[in-house]
């Protein structure tokens, strides 16, 4: 099971709506347009509705709910202009990661970043989608933790938030998760290898790939963007 989804200790009311509704959103479970209200919400989870307004507003700060004044509260549609800015904020961040994982790294890291990878390839054989996109992520943070910036992750996950679900409407298949496994294990290679420029690359290449996706998504369902 991925990182993202093992329960913490103590979770609030408004991280267990958080979860669920992020998760719907990714997923496209619920589509871009769809309106969502905290008494309904509320209702469903049998709950007030403070943390349901908690969880809206955390999910709006990542780009994912419009909270519109005297209208509707709704999912998010995909806005271009706000995909390829996060994609460029989350590439500075996560090239600056690497450079101080190949400078120094946690390597008490080392086994959970390893099990990881194969459990990637695991899903893959598999054809298992969600569990790696769970485990993609699972990766991405791991790196953060192993070079001592977790906080860092806010802003690739922020990212991913808004790419994610977007790639939820293309035909990624097999192939497809082959391909960025591949580039987890060369990313990791280039790490412990400490060739930051080899490491750069790959992280550019990994997220290039990502490009003909966006594009293809754009022309196919204009009617889920801004």
């Amino acid at each position: 099971m991925g990182l993202q989804h093992q329960a913490l200790e103590r979770k609030t009311n408004a991280d267990v709506v958080f979860a669920a509704l992020y998760n719907e959103i990714v997923d496209l479970s619920l589509l871009p347009g769809t309106k969502l209200s905290e008494v309904d919400v509320a209702k469903r989870f049998d709950l007030s509705r403070q943390p349901v307004r908690e969880a809206f507003r955390r999910l709006s700060e990542q780009g994912l709910l419009a909270i519109r004044p005297q209208r509707p509260t709704i999912v998010r549609h995909f806005s271009m202009t706000e995909i390829q800015n996060a994609r460029f904020i989350r590439a500075g961040v996560e090239l600056e990661v690497l450079r101080r994982l190949c400078a120094g790294r946690d390597t008490a890291y080392d086994a959970p970043l390893d099990a990881c990878i194969a459990e990637q390839q695991a899903a893959v054989a598999a054809n298992d989608s969600e569990a790696f996109h769970s485990l993609d992520y699972d990766f991405h943070k791991l790196i953060c933790a192993a070079a001592g910036v977790e906080f860092a992750f806010k802003v690739i996950a922020d990212s991913k938030a808004l790419v994610d679900r977007l790639c939820m409407l293309s035909l990624t298949g097999q192939a497809a998760m082959e391909v960025l496994c591949a580039d987890h294990a060369d990313l990791l290679d280039a790490i412990r290898a400490g060739d930051v420029d080899t490491a750069h690359a790959v992280l550019r290449r990994h997220m290039t790939r990502l490009n003909e996706t966006i594009e293809a998504v754009h022309a196919k369902h204009p009617e889920y963007f801004e």
